[in-house]
């Protein structure tokens, strides 16, 4: 137990180094003797879990690792990971909450679930909208590079589709820089009068968006004193959900 505790602490520190470490500076970190670090090392290196670079003699992660990471990344259920998630919000704000993926410029529902009240929101499982007009879909929006932002734009259009849906390329960049800084979206009425929702995006490993996390009712229920509290939660739920998919918590602040 001891050795394996240590190979993972290796791999835990070199996870930390662009250019690597030297056997010495793992040894210093480590706190452990040279010659158990280099045996360590060895096994590591020969299972490509760790590199040497052949010039610097510097060690880093190897590329088995990434194999590893990858394989990880396919086999996790997204509706499975994000249920225990959207309970949680059902139980604190009382209304109904959905889980989405971007998919060609649309949101796609992957999961609802519905508190036990009389008026209750009409999407479904597998329900697709305009990514523009919701604010799952904007806060997707806001973690893109705005080459891909503009190239939805230009492929899907910005429609009309209430009295409040944003319709200019300008003002859908100026809703996106709103959203990055306080780190949720809010859909006031955008795809359906009297309907308000506010989303957090859900980032993977890569720190791409992956997913996004809504609250959404009636907007005589999701007013704006309840506003702070609603996406607080949602916020804390989407960081949640994104340190399980391998996104370090310090880069979602």
């Amino acid at each position: 137990m001891q050795v394996l505790d240590r190979a993972l602490a290796i791999l835990n520190v070199l996870s930390d180094q662009k250019v690597g470490l030297s056997l010495a500076e793992l040894s210093e970190k480590l706190q452990l003797h040279k010659s158990t670090v280099h045996r360590l090392v060895m096994v590591l290196e020969r299972h490509r879990l760790v590199d040497k670079h052949p010039q610097t003699a510097r060690y880093r992660l190897g590329m088995r690792l990434f194999e590893l990471g990858s394989k990880a990344i396919d086999n996790i259920d997204l509706r499975e990971r994000c249920r225990p998630h959207l309970t949680r919000i059902v139980y604190e704000i009382n209304e109904t909450v959905h889980c989405s993926v971007l998919d060609h410029g649309e949101v796609l529902y992957i999961e609802k679930m519905e508190p036990q009240r009389g008026l209750r929101m009409a999407s479904s499982v597998g329900y697709r909208a305009p990514a523009y007009c919701t604010a799952m879909g904007k806060a997707m929006l806001a973690l893109l590079p705005e080459v891909e932002v503009d190239e939805i734009v230009r492929q899907s259009g910005l429609k009309q589709v209430t009295r409040k849906t944003i319709v200019t390329p300008a003002d859908l960049r100026a809703e996106l820089k709103l959203i990055r800084l306080r780190h949720y979206a809010m859909d006031d009425e955008e795809k359906e009068e009297g309907v308000r929702c506010v989303g957090a995006a859900v980032v993977g490993y890569s720190g791409r968006p992956v997913a996004a996390i809504s609250v959404s009712g009636p907007s005589f229920r999701i007013t704006k004193d309840k506003l702070p509290n609603i996406a607080k939660a949602v916020i804390d739920v989407a960081r949640a959900l994104s340190a399980e998919l391998g996104h370090k918590p310090q880069d979602l602040s």
